[in-house]
């Protein structure tokens, strides 16, 4: 068990850190507004860009361990739908984004810092070959869906116009989308500037953490408990699980532990930002954020122990 807090201990700490920071005015939201901000549009899509142009895709892209994480992913999105809407008597929109929360885990934040930890830097690939295609999927599975709900009987080309501007303003997908071009190209990048997209790469995973505990303190857990914890239960329990027991797909074990740990993380900072691109279900999404973070600290302390060496 010490050995699991000594993993996973010091990535929360590092959220904890920026939480207090802005808890006790330290610092301002809009510093902590500002290092997110770096972190998202800048450092975390170099860090992407820098592993999925140098990855050897031939290696890594196996059919199996996509099919083994998303086709369970995408059952969650459509399960977060169902229940929110029938169940919880939502409206379809808010349920829409309450279904990318169910889809969207913590895959760079929290997922690589982790899995690096727990497993080593080399046990990565599998992670980067899921995360090369979790936010592009994500984003234009939940914005196609949005965009058809919101539609009202708006043109097919209209809806698709919507979706692509949506898609390539958002600086993950660019920063994957220039990292595949560069890999399947084989395109030379040139020393000076794979080493300043380097550095930034360093600086993605320790600002993103302090700027992710820093942005939760604005997140209040303020009603739709119900709900909040139907969305932490999908995301922390019930996706890892699909994806550990799911039939098809055959993966080596490091792909198993990758595919099920980072199904394992708690929704995502994106789940909040989907929430928000629509004007939707805002504090569910920022609640959830902040729950499954916190209930994260022991549930994935519970997957690494049952995931073993």
């Amino acid at each position: 068990m010490l050995d699991l807090l000594d993993i996973i201990a010091p990535v929360f700490l590092v959220i904890g850190f920026g939480y207090l920071c802005v808890a006790r005015h330290w610092m301002s939201d809009a510093g902590i507004d500002a290092v997110m901000k770096f972190a998202q549009t800048f450092a975390i899509p170099c860090l992407l860009f820098q592993a999925v142009s140098t990855i050897d895709l031939g290696a890594t892209a196996n059919p199996g361990l996509m099919v083994r994480y998303y086709v369970p992913a995408l059952l969650c999105f459509g399960l977060g739908i169902w229940a929110s809407h029938w169940g919880f008597k939502r409206p379809l929109t808010d349920s829409v984004a309450i279904g990318f929360a169910c889809f969207f885990a913590n895959s760079v934040l929290l997922g690589l810092p982790i899995m690096e930890r727990a497993y080593g830097v080399d046990a990565l690939a599998p992670n980067y070959a899921i995360i090369a295609i979790h936010a592009p999927l994500a984003y234009l599975v939940g914005i196609t869906t949005m965009e058809i709900v919101l539609a009202s009987g708006k043109p097919a080309r209209q809806i698709a116009s919507h979706v692509a501007k949506a898609m390539f303003r958002n600086g993950l997908v660019i920063g994957l989308a220039l990292g595949f071009a560069v890999n399947l190209s084989d395109v030379s990048v040139p020393k000076f500037v794979d080493d300043g997209v380097a550095l930034l790469a360093r600086a993605a995973l320790p600002a993103a953490l302090f700027g992710l505990g820093g942005i939760l303190v604005r997140y209040r857990p303020e009603g739709d408990m119900r709900i909040i914890l139907f969305i932490c239960a999908v995301t922390l329990f019930v996706r890892p699980v699909l994806v550990a027991i799911f039939p098809i797909g055959t993966v080596s074990v490091g792909e198993f532990q990758s595919a099920v740990l980072t199904a394992a993380m708690p929704a995502g900072i994106n789940a909040y930002i989907f929430a928000n691109m629509y004007g939707v279900a805002k504090r569910v999404a920022a609640s959830t954020v902040l729950i499954g973070t916190a209930l994260g600290v022991i549930t994935i302390t519970v997957w690494l122990a049952v995931l073993g060496s």
